[in-house]
Order: structure tokens, then C-alpha cells, then sequence
């Protein structure tokens, strides 16, 4: 008999974000898609949530499911939004396709007291094996697109993302390297496929 998913079995980053935002907290999700993970942190955090999507259809099932979400271009600014105005402004799976990396940071850590990014790495082992024994663009479980319909504009590392930190005095709080379902410890940069980080300045 074939095994029923678990319709509360949880994404693994999903999970950690869950752990790292405490209850109550003020939440703006950049790029919140069909509002997944904010539907959770209202349910088992109550939290106090708001959503910016560009697509229009993720933002119809956002309202399907009672969120607030505005349709907005997050590289276009957060001019909106007052200083301090969240405690945590999330961009997960997101970072690496806005244009202007560096703008949208910078907003994020002025309107949220912290943030937390979630990417894939592009430095994962099965990426290189395919660039190095293929010759081609990779594509992998966090990297699902072919090189002609991707969304990502930036293919970055877990290690390329550290030193961005270190070069802008961004204060890196709590990491999380991801394969599969489990976290990993042991060289993440070529192990693991996602890096989850929550920053701070």
C-alpha cells in the first residue's frame, strides 16, 4: 500500500525558519509565492504577516488562503515600508533572482530588525559534476530549471555569500546548510544543495 503524504509534513527549510522566528513576530515575506510558509508561521507562530509577490497567480492563492499580500516589484524598493517596521523580513528562493542584490538587501535590513535568505548552492557537487563531465548548465533538485527558463539571474555559493557578508559588515546570525531533508556540517559548500541565513547588521 502506497505511503499517504503528510499534508503537515513540513519543507526543511521551512522548518528552520519556523525555529528561527519567535512567536509573535512582525514577518514581510519578499517574494512569498503562493504563501506557504506564511500561512504556517500564522498558524503555529502567530505571527504578524505580510506578503510582496509579483506573480499574479501565486498572489490569488495567498488570498485563498486569508493573507495580506501586495503585488510589488521588491527590486524596485521598499519605499513603503518605515525603518524597523518587521522583525524579520524573509527573502527564501528569492535573493538569487532579483536584479539588484545589493538595493534589496539593504532594504530588507532597514525595514526588518533581521532577515533570513534561503538560495541554492550553486557549488553543490552534482552542479560541478555536470559543468565539469557534461559541459552544461546544472540542473539539480535546488537547481530545477533548464538554463533557457530559469528565474535565477545569480548563481551563487554558501562560500560566495559568507564573504558578500564579510566584505559589507553584515552580520551573519545563524546558518543553516541543507541536503535533501537533513542539515550538513561536513563541507556544506559542496554538500549541501540550499543555504539558509539569518543576518543582521
Amino acid at each position: 500500500m502506497p505511503r499517504r503524504k503528510d499534508p503537515d509534513a513540513l519543507r526543511p527549510d521551512h522548518r528552520i525558519i519556523l525555529e528561527w522566528i519567535p512567536p509573535g513576530a512582525a514577518v514581510l515575506d519578499l517574494g512569498c509565492g503562493d504563501g506557504a510558509l506564511l500561512d504556517l508561521l500564522v498558524r503555529r507562530k502567530g505571527a504578524r504577516v505580510q506578503g510582496v509577490e509579483i506573480d499574479e497567480q501565486a498572489i490569488y492563492r495567498c488570498v485563498a488562503r486569508g493573507l495580506s499580500v501586495f503585488h510589488e516589484d521588491i527590486d524596485d524598493g521598499l519605499s513603503g515600508y518605515r525603518d524597523r517596521s518587521f522583525d524579520y523580513v524573509i527573502l527564501n528562493q528569492s535573493l538569487q533572482q532579483v536584479r539588484r542584490v545589493d538595493e534589496v538587501l539593504q532594504e530588507a535590513l532597514r525595514v526588518g530588525h533581521r532577515a533570513i535568505l534561503g538560495f541554492p548552492n550553486f557549488a553543490h557537487y552534482r552542479a560541478r559534476c555536470q559543468l565539469f563531465f557534461l559541459g552544461r548548465t546544472p540542473v539539480t533538485p535546488a537547481l530545477p530549471y533548464e538554463w533557457h527558463d530559469t528565474p535565477n539571474l545569480h548563481f551563487l555559493s554558501i562560500k560566495d555569500f559568507k564573504a558578500y557578508c564579510r566584505q559589507r559588515s553584515i552580520r551573519i546570525e545563524r546558518d543553516a546548510c541543507i541536503a535533501g531533508k537533513h542539515k550538513v556540517t561536513f563541507f556544506p559548500n559542496l554538500f549541501a544543495g540550499l543555504g539558509l541565513f539569518l543576518i543582521s547588521t
